[in-house]
């Protein structure tokens, strides 16, 4: 399976041809550069993951542009922020032209930052995940049964996994090394590794759960303010999303308190010292995992068709509740989770259709 053709592509070249920039975010490893590389095979590429051309873009944009003309792969942006001004004036002197830049970067909150003050009007952006089910699916040419969607959910989605068939375990630990030494210790100068190891280490036990701050500050020994900025630097990276609760009046969606999900099932699985499939079957972090997958699947869904995704989780007083509430016009569409040949309906989910 030496490539894996990605559903984003498809808009990825038809919002290219819209705008001056494109901007194309996502965890690392989820196969950004490769992906833009091979669209846009005419393209010229410079990479700042190289300490000194990072440097020369961000303390010489001018220069680092003019050696590097439209139309341009720039890759890892995040490491020259005040690059974003010069390609602001770059892009300007022929604002009329799409797909002049094309950019990738794995930490999208301080990517936006750059975004919106020098970028607003010029940019589309994207983000990509790993591989979905579907992806995978159309590289094999067949269906996935239960024992192959059991296995998946063990590795995981990222595409080198599936390409070059890697030994789940030990990617998944250079990974996470790489993970931590590199945006996390830039990120938030975290002075406890350790520390922080642990932390991601209790979110992979709590995906599928509701989020209790205070909790998880108290098990890893930490306040809950750095817990918050932690989690903040989880979602920037695209490993977590914090899924908030339906409500007919949308103002209160964001003041309830929202679950966790990590974004693949393979990272999670490793951080929880899953080694095999057959580990994952026979323990209780089954249900959370498959609920975990079926959620990640729904946002790629969306990301791959350039949409925010629209999803939420239901739960009242009277203990009903729906994992997965997605709104369709003046209808929801809801989904319940159970790894099971024979679910049931649960509690209360008649009276909500």
């Amino acid at each position: 399976m030496p490539w894996i053709t990605r559903e984003i592509r498809s808009t990825l070249e038809a919002l290219s041809r819209q705008k001056p920039v494109l901007l194309l975010t996502g965890c690392r490893q989820s196969g950004k550069t490769s992906l833009l590389e091979r669209a846009f095979s005419d393209c010229g590429f410079v990479s700042l993951d190289l300490p000194a051309t990072a440097e020369q873009a961000d303390n010489s944009g001018e220069q680092f542009l003019a050696t590097h003309p439209p139309p341009h792969i720039i890759d890892e942006v995040q490491y020259a922020p005040r690059l974003f001004r010069y390609l602001k004036h770059a892009v300007d002197r022929r604002r009329d032209v799409p797909g002049q830049y094309l950019l990738t970067g794995s930490q999208k909150f301080p990517l936006m930052a750059g975004v919106s003050e020098s970028l607003a009007g010029r940019v589309v952006v994207l983000e990509l995940h790993p591989l979905s089910l579907r992806e995978i699916e159309t590289a094999r040419g067949d269906e996935i049964d239960r024992s192959q969607l059991l296995q998946l959910m063990f590795v995981g989605g990222y595409p080198e996994l599936h390409a070059k068939h890697l030994e789940p375990q030990r990617f998944y630990s250079d990974y996470i090394a790489t993970y931590l030494e590199r945006d996390v210790r830039q990120a938030l100068q975290v002075r406890s590794l350790r520390d922080f190891d642990r932390f991601l280490r209790l979110c992979a036990a709590r995906s599928g759960q509701l989020l209790s701050m205070n909790s998880l500050a108290s098990d890893v020994g930490v306040s809950s303010n750095t817990v918050r900025s932690w989690l903040s630097v989880l979602e920037a990276s695209g490993i977590v999303m914090l899924l908030a609760p339906y409500y007919r009046n949308l103002g209160k969606r964001l003041v309830k308190t929202p679950k966790l999900y990590f974004l693949d099932t393979g990272l999670a699985c490793s951080l929880l010292g899953v080694r095999r499939a057959a580990d994952l079957a026979a323990s209780a972090l089954l249900g959370p995992m498959f609920e975990t997958l079926v959620l990640g699947q729904i946002v790629r869904w969306f990301t791959n068709r350039g949409l925010s995704p629209n999803v939420y989780f239901y739960r009242d007083h009277y203990g009903v509740e729906v994992d997965f509430v997605i709104p369709v016009a003046d209808r929801l569409k809801l989904i319940e989770c159970k790894w099971s040949e024979t679910p049931g309906i649960p509690k209360g989910f008649e009276q909500l259709q």
